[in-house]
């Protein structure tokens, strides 16, 4: 319990580190960007007095550490700031943006873990047979394929020839319209999973493998002991921790696959919002929306990698130690 507390308050301490950082490098390279927020706002014919008094009154024109420095002194008070022609708060796109992104990152974690550990397990029990060889050509193929290109080939497949599930359009809630939700999200959590199941499945075979060559199943089998127990209760059990830790630093590789997957699909999470900040020079956007990610991505994978090492770290087998 000590060590699991010590590394969860080492995670909490690098937090506002990598926040601070993400903020600077998003201030220092909006900087350069030769859109005009004033024109993004006024529109195109807005005329130069226009444009230098939209400038003075959000204070465009001051240098980018002046701006940073007051953008943090408002995010210190809870104010993210305002984007757009509307000035729209920052926060309430962020907080419909961000489950979106959510949504589909655990979608796409589940396929992409129970698939690839009953792959995984199905291709050791067959080690080099057939069903080994089938799987190892799809775990290959998962690893060598872009998730944003796998999600281009699914919309010309369903979508465009067909026509059984849509590749844009509003996302329906789940309570509401089950089907339409997941007919909406299907499409881009499989796109998203497809090399995590690649990775996962080579990871989980290699570590059933090792466990089943070991001394204690050989002598569980010759004592007679079924092979269903064997294999479910004792191999399984063992073999599973290398490959939940791994999966639990995967997280943040999917929260970032998801940004990307959301432009392609047009879903309304935080990939689209960043897309938004960017073509409009809304530093605002961008800094709340990149700042944003680094929460929910560094708790889940600090959580889910530290509660499997806290139980394995005594016994030596915790690699990341």
């Amino acid at each position: 319990m000590n060590n699991f507390l010590r590394l969860i308050g080492r995670r909490l301490v690098a937090l506002p580190i990598m926040a601070l950082g993400v903020t600077v490098l998003v201030f220092f390279l909006m900087s350069f960007s030769k859109t005009d927020p004033a024109y993004t706002a006024l529109g195109d014919g807005a005329s130069p007095e226009a444009v230098a008094e939209y400038h003075e009154k959000y204070g465009l024109d001051d240098p980018w550490p002046v701006r940073y420095v007051r953008y943090m002194g408002d995010l210190i008070h809870g104010d993210m700031g305002t984007y757009g022609a509307a000035r729209n708060s920052v926060a309430k796109r962020i907080s419909t943006a961000l489950p979106v992104t959510m949504q589909l990152t655990f979608i796409g974690l589940v396929i992409g873990a129970v698939v690839s550990f009953l792959l995984g397990v199905i291709a050791a029990l067959y080690r080099d047979k057939w069903p080994d060889q089938v799987i190892r050509v799809f775990s290959i193929a998962g690893l060598a394929t872009p998730s944003f290109w796998l999600a281009v080939l699914l919309i010309l497949l369903f979508s465009s020839y067909l026509k059984v599930l849509p590749a844009s359009g509003a996302l329906p809630h789940f309570t509401t319209n089950p089907a339409g939700y997941l007919g909406r999200m299907i499409m881009p959590a499989i796109a998203l999973a497809f090399p995590l199941t690649g990775q996962m499945t080579r990871i989980v075979r290699t570590a059933m493998v090792e466990e089943l060559d070991k001394d204690y199943v050989r002598m569980a089998r010759g004592a007679g002991v079924p092979e269903k127990v064997v294999v479910g209760i004792n191999v399984l059990r063992n073999a599973l921790i290398t490959p939940v830790t791994t999966l639990g630093l995967k997280i943040g590789y999917l929260m970032g696959g998801a940004v990307v997957i959301e432009v392609i699909f047009n879903l309304p999470g935080m990939g689209t919002a960043i897309l938004q900040g960017v073509q409009g020079n809304e530093a605002n956007l961008v800094q709340a929306s990149s700042s944003s990610l680094l929460l929910p991505s560094s708790s889940s994978t600090s959580w889910l990698t530290c509660s499997t090492c806290s139980s394995t770290r005594a016994s030596g087998r915790c690699r990341l130690w």
